[in-house]
């Protein structure tokens, strides 16, 4: 009986802590919760747009902060939010790779690109990343031959449309038509890249449209192209304020056609009759001025930012990257393209701000790789670095095979700091694969300038979690990549001992700005290190959409914040 009336009791203070609970818990209607939800929803920018600058190091921020103008780089930096530390985590540091990244979340491990171009081991010929037979050239007579079907995940771009049904606008912009083509994703409306040559103009695939759109012809028969290559590069400020860079006539600087020095002023109308044509004006700071100019005739044209979606516009600047690799990280050239970059950035934040609204648009702006120091310039300072003989490492490796193997076919491709072995003859010879690759590996450490190598057995049974290994762990692709890798040592670069190159996992090639920026972001820095597959995740939770399907990296919880 005592126990019956036990159980009673904890039954009856059992169901009033639930009545008091109840009627202090205040509970949200399911309508109410939609409400909610959608007014979150709508706090959606517009517009997103991803600004990726080519060949950009994170130290031309502070490098050059002074001769920069209030409405650009500095605008950016001091009312956004800086991160300070963020590196890309894999080996090679190419473009292609670097844009594929940037905007699918991940690595070459999952994305498949695995460089600009590379050896296709089934075909047995290189190829390029967005060379694609099946479409053809709008706009042009030739160059438009691409698509993205090469990048095998979605990029952020991809998920915005998903996440939208399909509407929304996405659209590529570059002087490079793998920096157009690579962001904008599979699922986009457009991606335009610059044809040079005696084309000049903004050009397409029939991956997305038959023709090209009348404010995109209008733009490419305005003569603006033209026009910059009709002008004279000279200095935007006066040459001797240029103290953060080498003397303009040094030891270190590539040459353009027709030029005898490597000095300011240089005169377009005569050079582009010796450096391609219309191509010269991808070489110049000009080219970075008509990429915002083609951007801007895209948003008017399109009406980016009008509707009640979320459009996304994804430009990059090419023409950093060509003059950097021409005349090097310290050149007078360099600096003044970056001076121009920034009047040129300024420009396009205030014509967002006009046309599509302040309030109503984000943007991030990074890079896809940085660059290192002219090497034969730091040799001069007696910092270690060189030059990598790749005809000698060849003659090399035919020397390991012939000499363990008695044969100079057992290596069918070098490139890309890859060796790619002939299966048929490796069977042909009764020898073991693995077996072979680890000989070969073992020697090649031998040669000049090669710091580690790899085989692809070790890289496929063993987790690298620290150092270079590691960064190339996150390069390598089972399908795609190599049998044998190797990293040249720090500051080794095969490239001319003029200008210089970009590649490795070392920090001079990995360290890149990244700025967020706009409706939502809070102002603020950070120098916590972050790799560069996280973009692609915060832009996720930023926009409240799924991450891209190959996603390895993290959201940037600080921006959000």
């Amino acid at each position: 009986m005592k126990k019956l009336f036990f159980l009673l009791l904890v039954s009856f203070s059992l169901t009033q802590c639930i009545a008091i609970k109840a009627e202090s818990t205040t509970v949200v209607p399911i309508e109410n919760s939609t409400k909610t939800y959608q007014s979150k929803l709508r706090e959606n920018p517009k517009l997103v747009v991803g600004i990726v600058v080519d060949q950009m190091r994170y130290d031309y921020l502070i490098k050059f902060y002074n001769k920069y103008g209030e409405g650009g780089f500095k605008r950016l930096m001091n009312n956004g939010y800086n991160l300070e530390n963020v590196h890309f985590n894999y080996i090679p540091t190419y473009t292609a790779v670097g844009h594929a990244s940037i905007y699918t979340g991940t690595t070459p491990v999952n994305h498949g690109i695995i460089s600009n171009d590379w050896y296709d081991k089934f075909q047995k010929k290189s190829v390029y990343c967005v060379d694609d037979d099946n479409f053809k050239t709008v706009g042009a007579n030739s160059g438009g031959k691409k698509s993205p079907h090469r990048m095998l995940t979605t990029t952020i771009t991809d998920q915005l449309k998903l996440s939208q049904n399909m509407q929304g606008k996405t659209i590529g912009i570059s002087i490079k038509d793998r920096s157009a083509i690579l962001p904008a994703g599979h699922t986009a409306n457009a991606a335009y890249w610059f044809e040079g040559g005696d084309e000049g103009k903004f050009i397409t695939s029939t991956f997305y449209m038959d023709k090209l759109p009348n404010w995109a012809s209008e733009f490419n028969n305005s003569g603006k192209a033209n026009e910059y290559l009709n002008e004279t590069w000279n200095t935007y400020y006066d040459i001797s304020t240029y103290t953060e860079t080498l003397p303009d006539n040094n030891d270190y600087e590539g040459l353009f056609k027709g030029k005898t020095t490597p000095t300011f002023p240089y005169n377009l109308t005569d050079l582009r009759k010796t450096n391609g044509n219309y191509s010269l004006l991808k070489a110049i700071p000009a080219g970075n001025t008509i990429t915002t100019d083609f951007a801007e005739a895209a948003i008017i044209g399109e009406n980016l930012g009008k509707s009640e979606f979320t459009d996304f516009l994804a430009i990059s600047y090419s023409s950093t990257d060509y003059v950097g690799h021409q005349f090097g990280i310290d050149a007078k050239e360099l600096e003044d393209t970056y001076i121009r970059l920034d009047k040129d950035l300024e420009r396009f934040l205030t014509f967002l701000d006009a046309e599509v609204g302040a309030d109503n648009y984000m943007l991030f702006l990074t890079a896809d790789h940085a660059a290192v120091q002219v090497p034969s310039y730091s040799a001069s300072l007696k910092i270690p670095g060189g030059y990598f003989n790749i005809t000698a490492f060849k003659e090399f490796v035919n020397k390991i095979t012939l000499e363990y193997f008695s044969s100079d076919k057992i290596v069918e491709d070098i490139s890309n700091y890859q060796l790619f072995l002939n299966k048929e003859e490796i069977k042909d010879l009764d020898l073991d694969i693995h077996e072979v690759s680890q000989v070969i590996a073992d020697e090649i450490i031998n040669f000049d300038n090669v710091y580690k190598s790899v085989t692809a057995l070790t890289l496929q049974t063993t987790s690298f979690n620290s150092g270079i290994l590691e960064i190339l762990q996150n390069g390598y692709n089972q399908k795609f990549s190599g049998d044998i890798l190797f990293v040249p040592n720090p500051s080794t670069i095969t490239y001319s001992k003029k200008g210089t190159t970009h590649g490795s996992g070392y920090s001079y090639d990995t360290h890149v700005p990244l700025i967020f920026y706009g409706k939502n972001i809070k102002k603020g820095q950070s120098d916590v290190y972050y790799p560069i597959i996280d973009i692609a995740p915060t832009l996720s939770s930023f926009l409240k959409i799924a991450q891209p399907n190959g996603n390895t990296g993290k959201p940037i919880i600080e921006v959000l914040e």
